[in-house]
């Protein structure tokens, strides 16, 4: 199993009051899992989705990442693991305005202390991968929406992480690059990177190969392979 959580709790203080955000969630991806995690706002995804990144710890349960107790690590262990074992996309790219395409791509290289020499060699072969080979000196502000989220799944993709972690990657998106972005991501899938999406959208929660359903904190609902391949 590439990634378990069990039991998952997520409290916080609210004055004297405790808010319970999420209440005993588990779930388990494999390796090569396509997986969305679906809900909508207030339902717990956005805090599912920062403890299964790294960004945050629960209050209690387990989390197992590549075998790894993720709950046991310091910052600096956590840092690593963010670094190495998984590749972020957010909803609104998070791209260095001032800074080319392959710059971005560059990027989390350098935290993991690739050699300079090669980074660029390295950033250009993830654009490629991702059909942005005639954008790489480009800034942001030169790229269309679907362009830049392109980007930011190279930049993703670079480090070779264990798993592509993707919040809300269509929502800053027109329908026709939203589509273009979620092809992008099956066909990265089919070639054997595992991918987590958070979403509220159907449309993108129907594309993956399983899908989760978060209310109210709990997981409700578990559409399994089988059933995605007969729809």
């Amino acid at each position: 199993m590439l990634l378990e959580l069990k039991n998952i709790c997520k409290s916080y203080k609210n004055g004297s009051e405790e808010l319970q955000v999420l209440k005993h969630v588990s779930l388990s991806v494999e390796k090569g899992d396509y997986l969305a995690i679906m809900g909508p706002s207030g339902s717990g995804k956005s805090t599912l989705m920062n403890i299964i990144g790294c960004l945050d710890k629960p209050s209690s349960g387990e989390y197992l990442l590549d075998g790894t107790d993720i709950l046991s690590l310091d910052e600096n262990g956590l840092s690593e693991v963010r670094t190495h074992k998984i590749g972020f996309v957010f909803q609104h790219f998070q791209l260095l305005p001032g800074e080319t395409a392959i710059e971005n791509v560059m990027l989390p290289l350098s935290f993991s202390k690739v050699k300079r020499s090669l980074r660029r060699d390295i950033a250009y072969k993830a654009l490629c991968r991702v059909g942005l080979e005639q954008r790489v000196e480009f800034l942001p502000g030169q790229l269309s929406g679907g362009q830049k989220q392109r980007v930011a799944v190279a930049r993703a993709l670079v480090n070779n992480p264990d798993i592509i972690l993707a919040d809300e990657p269509t929502g800053a998106l027109d329908q026709k690059s939203g589509k273009a972005v979620m092809e992008l991501f099956e066909q990265l899938n089919s070639e054997g990177v595992t991918i987590v999406i958070i979403t509220h959208d159907q449309n993108v929660g129907a594309r993956a190969k399983k899908l989760l359903h978060i209310v109210d904190g709990e997981i409700l609902e578990h559409k399994k392979e089988a059933e995605h391949e007969e729809a």
